[in-house]
């Protein structure tokens, strides 16, 4: 199958990326730079230059390609709305371009909060959420179903680690504890986060190119509730330094994301596609030292 990917450059399609070309597929990925394109040709894969923001490039590569892998989204937290606006229009133009086809377009979005208990892929964004607009997007990727279309979501947690990650949200966490000489938390640390690893995550991209059913959404989750402060711990104890519970301004809009409690599962997941999740958790890789240059 040749697949265009967006975001093929980045932290998680430098794992999509090789995990379709060892499973035998041709990958066209957009490219923003020299620096991208050279990362993608030295990958084994093809590259198309363009811009997350240009409808036309992306339809005209879709339509050339067997199936659609949206990962790209613009990670500008200061102004978000108009990320998810840009996320809306790609997957829009992706999709257009695939009606009839019955191809297969996979897209991305976040694992949901829900108040009480672990988060589903039956559940959905609560409004008021950062989540929420990507929810919606999802959504909007799913109604394709009804246009020949075969779409489906991919919902990532929290935290996707592994080694070579810069801009993840743990990572973030490293950068403001060594800056303030404090590993921090929120509350009582007991807030927890879901996580996968980037190459774990990697396999489920694919099967979902591969075998998801129209409409399916999914969640790449490895570790179902990583508690905040047990996250904050093994910082503290790599970098030597102290751990304590913080303000939630202290952490930018970090603040909200771990002042909240947002488990979820993987296990309708596990049972309609047999993801199985090998890689080490988060803790685990953390402790192998990579995020400490160790």
């Amino acid at each position: 199958m040749r697949v265009f990917v967006t975001g093929a450059s980045g932290w998680v399609g430098s794992a999509v990326v090789p995990e379709l070309l060892a499973a035998g597929h041709q990958v066209l990925g957009l490219a923003r730079s020299d620096a991208s394109e050279a990362a993608l040709t030295a990958a084994g894969a093809e590259a198309v230059r363009g811009e997350l923001g240009d409808p036309d490039t992306l339809a005209a590569a879709a339509k050339g390609c067997d199936g659609v892998i949206h990962l790209a989204f613009i990670h500008d937290f200061s102004d978000f709305q108009g990320a998810i606006d840009a996320d809306r229009t790609a997957i829009q133009a992706l999709g257009g371009a695939l009606q009839g086809s019955g191809k297969p377009l996979v897209v991305t979005s976040g694992t949901p909060a829900v108040p009480g208990r672990v988060a589903t892929e039956l559940d959905s964004a609560a409004p008021d959420t950062p989540a929420a607009g990507r929810d919606a997007n999802a959504r909007v990727a799913l109604d394709f179903a009804a246009r020949g279309v075969r779409p489906s979501v991919v919902r990532l947690p929290r935290s996707v680690h592994g080694a070579g990650d810069k801009h993840g949200f743990v990572a973030r966490l490293i950068g403001l504890a060594r800056d303030r000489g404090t590993s921090g938390y929120v509350g009582d640390g007991g807030s927890r986060w879901p996580a996968v690893h980037v190459k774990d995550a990697a396999v489920l991209f694919r099967l979902a190119l591969e075998k998801a059913t129209a409409g399916s959404v999914l969640q790449a989750v490895g570790d179902e509730g990583v508690p905040t402060g047990d996250i904050a711990a093994v910082i503290g104890r790599h970098l030597n330094l102290p751990t304590a519970a913080l303000p939630p301004e202290d952490f930018g809009f970090l603040g909200p994301l771990l002042a909240t409690d947002q488990p979820a599962s993987a296990t309708l997941t596990r049972q309609t596609l047999g993801w199985a999740p090998v890689r080490p958790g988060l803790i685990a890789d953390l402790d192998e030292g990579h995020y400490f240059g160790t």
